[in-house]
């Protein structure tokens, strides 16, 4: 029988973890003395996660489940260490070997939960070669992950070097302001964006960038070449560029700034304005205002009507989707979030003027829309001021937070949910387009018949999108089988949009369907 081994807080932790290498007959590995791995860094990190996932996730979870879970995490890197969870002591094997074990601390102590994560992984590291030559960013991923991929799939972990492309995502970068596609000698140009340092220095579509700060381009793929072009904000970046029609490469010298992509584009058709919105960041509310402004300048009274095409957008910062659905409602609730933290319970309310002006909106919607664009179309519908074409959205209802680490890097944690207008809770449900598209194919007939199917089926499609905002969130059976009504599907078709189309130039048909959603969401409040 194996005799259990104590390891204790104190001066000689580390005498008696080498004497367990020795002892417990498992595989031993040498650890340098000059270790990277060091218990005061990683007491930083564990401990600002480990109490940020306790205080903040959208469901109680204690700290003697999710350390064990992180501790099984380590198997990522070695296979061979086991973890298990006795009713007071939490037991660490390598090869079915014993190595410690560890009496479990309360609940309530979360500085000695954390002491022990560091001794666990410390020991673990002193008999396992795979562990021993881990780097502490690969620990502490694979800590993270195992707490975190058992919590839900939208936590989740990033690491130093990944956490930075995110907030560069989130926040924009430092770059010059353009799109381009890798070549096998360059860097092609196919987009230069307005009012960047590429547009000033003159920079053109079709140039071929050779040389990036002394650096040949030749051999480069698209990610190492963005990186290169990529940097501190105010920073300095020289190019080697070639131009049909130049005999000699030109040189352009210019000053990163930073850079928000635009992720809305505009067209209009007919006095029909088709905005496109991919994701939402920081200048999204921005760029669909401008362009807003734009059609009301170029059009004027000939603007019939607006169509936000949602489909394919995965969300993104939640505050944009409410100052996007803020500019078409002049009062009223847009959003609600609850959660366990006071910080999660907010309230939306729409507070400024309709700079549609009371034109009618149309929104698309597919089983990609998702999370803050999903905020967006269900406030529109419910508050009666857009008719929803497509299929079921994606049904992403959960707003997460985002913690920066000691390391640098950073958890995504859930820490609440989205609510409706109507009072309805948008997560694994998603929103219930008015006119369902789902299973339509290319075609202008049987686009028609959707609109006959609309007519035809109002009272059912009532009853669905009643049912929708009143089904409890803890009645998943339910909220599965209302989705079939209109089954979730990838809408890529011009269709969806011709069906808009139509809808708006008929404007007693728009009234119609626009009816239909307020009566659901009035019965529901």
């Amino acid at each position: 029988m194996t005799q259990k081994r104590h390891i204790r807080l104190g001066f000689l932790t580390g005498f008696i973890a080498l004497f367990l290498t020795a002892c417990a007959g498992s595989r031993p590995a040498t650890v340098s003395v000059d270790d990277p791995f060091s218990s005061f860094a990683a007491t930083e990190v564990l401990r600002t996660g480990f109490e940020n996932i306790s205080d903040r996730y959208i469901e109680t979870t204690s700290p003697s489940v999710f350390v064990f879970d992180g501790l099984n995490g380590l198997g990522a890197i070695d296979p061979a260490l086991t973890v298990e969870h006795g009713d007071d002591t939490i037991v660490m094997k390598v090869a079915g070997d014993v190595i410690a074990d560890f009496p479990l601390p309360k609940d309530t102590d979360m500085k000695a939960w954390v002491d022990l994560t560091v001794r666990a992984a410390g020991i673990s590291r002193m008999h396992s070669v795979d562990l021993s030559m881990a780097s502490p960013e690969k620990i502490y991923e694979a800590i993270f992950d195992g707490i975190l991929s058992n919590l839900d799939i939208y936590s989740r972990y990033a690491g130093a070097e990944e956490a930075v492309k995110n907030r560069a995502k989130r926040e924009g970068f430092g770059g010059i302001g353009i799109r381009f596609r890798a070549s096998d000698d360059a860097a092609v140009v196919t987009f230069v964006v307005p009012e960047t340092p590429a547009r000033r220095a003159g920079l053109k579509k079709a140039d071929r960038i050779t040389h990036i700060n002394g650096q040949v381009v030749a051999g480069m793929n698209k990610a190492e070449i963005g990186d290169k072009l990529r940097g501190a904000i105010h920073s300095r970046l020289k190019l080697v560029v070639a131009r049909k029609g130049s005999a000699d490469p030109l040189s352009f010298t210019m000053t990163r700034a930073h850079i928000i992509p635009n992720t809305v584009t505009y067209g209009q058709e007919n006095g029909v304005v088709f905005l496109k919105i991919s994701s939402f960041n920081q200048s999204t509310a921005r760029n669909v205002l401008l362009k807003l402004k734009r059609a009301n300048t170029r059009l004027g009274d000939k603007v019939k009507g607006i169509v936000l095409d949602l489909r394919g957008n995965p969300g993104g910062l939640l505050r944009q989707s409410i100052k996007v659905a803020d500019l078409f409602l002049a009062r009223g609730r847009i959003s609600e979030t609850h959660g366990r933290h006071a910080d999660s319970m907010q309230q939306y309310d729409a507070g400024g003027r309709d700079m549609a002006f009371g034109r009618p909106l149309v929104i698309l919607l597919d089983s990609k829309t998702a999370s803050a664009a999903e905020v967006a179309a269900a406030a529109l519908q419910d508050r009666g001021r857009a008719v929803v074409i497509g299929t079921s959205s994606f049904g992403k209802g959960t707003v997460q937070t985002v913690l920066r680490l000691p390391n640098e890097g950073e958890i995504t944690l859930t820490w609440s949910r989205l609510i409706a207008p109507s009072g309805y809770v948008l997560h694994e449900l998603g929103v219930y387009p008015a006119i369902c598209t789902s299973g339509l194919e290319a075609d202008d007939t049987r686009a028609r018949q959707v609109i006959d199917n609309f007519l035809a089926k109002r009272v059912r499609t009532a009853a669905v999108m009643e049912a929708w905002r009143k089904t409890s969130y803890q009645d998943k059976k339910q909220r599965q089988d209302l989705r079939a009504f209109c089954p979730p599907e990838r809408r890529r078709l011009a269709t969806d949009a011709k069906i808009a189309q139509w809808l708006i130039e008929d404007r007693a048909l728009y009234a119609r369907a626009l009816n239909l959603s307020t009566s659901a969401a009035a019965s529901a409040r």
